[in-house]
């Protein structure tokens, strides 16, 4: 008896009565995913990291509540950008993996391929707010979820996603030159 009194009181401390985890999920589950695959270029890894993000929803009780779906947004862009760095990381020092996973594609595919490459690089380049509000915009978030998931007022989101574009615009020109 005394045994799950206790259980019960840790699963109370662990999420709120008033959380509905799988509710969360139904609802956020696909944009969340849809985010981290834009930035890590990789479905399957994103659905994974994505389970990931709401894994830490469940242990972040601070996170739980209102404020669900903002957190929920900036920790999925995280996730994806850590991920994008370890991936990076990888290649760089582990140069016999990039030989062995090559196979010739298209040309188009080629140039589809760098050009993707270099806007991750110039995400990675700037402050992590920057590119967070990037990718989301780029995703189809409102200038309120925006606000809510960067949380900033909603009033500012246009000046700072311009200030975003103007810092993406100048380091993508100083490392690639004007392509445009």
């Amino acid at each position: 008896m005394l045994s799950d009194a206790a259980d019960a009181a840790v699963d109370d401390q662990t999420a709120p009565a008033s959380f509905d985890l799988e509710a969360e999920f139904r609802v956020h589950y696909a944009r969340v995913t849809s985010v981290i695959a834009r930035v890590v270029n990789d479905p399957a890894r994103a659905e994974e990291l994505a389970v990931d993000v709401f894994m830490r929803l469940w242990h972040e009780p601070n996170a739980q509540g209102p404020n669900t779906p903002g957190w929920l947004y900036r920790t999925a862009v995280r996730r994806g950008l850590d991920e994008l760095r370890r991936v990076t990381r990888r290649a760089r020092y582990e140069p016999l993996l990039r030989l062995a996973g090559s196979t010739p594609s298209p040309e188009d595919a080629a140039v589809a391929g760098e050009a993707r490459g270099r806007v991750r690089r110039t995400l990675l380049a700037l402050r992590p707010d920057r590119a967070t509000l990037l990718v989301l915009r780029g995703q189809g978030l409102s200038y309120d979820e925006l606000a809510d998931a960067t949380g900033v007022t909603p009033s500012s989101v246009g000046t700072l996603l311009r200030r975003a574009r103007q810092a993406f615009q100048k380091e993508y020109c100083s490392r690639y030159g004007d392509t445009g």
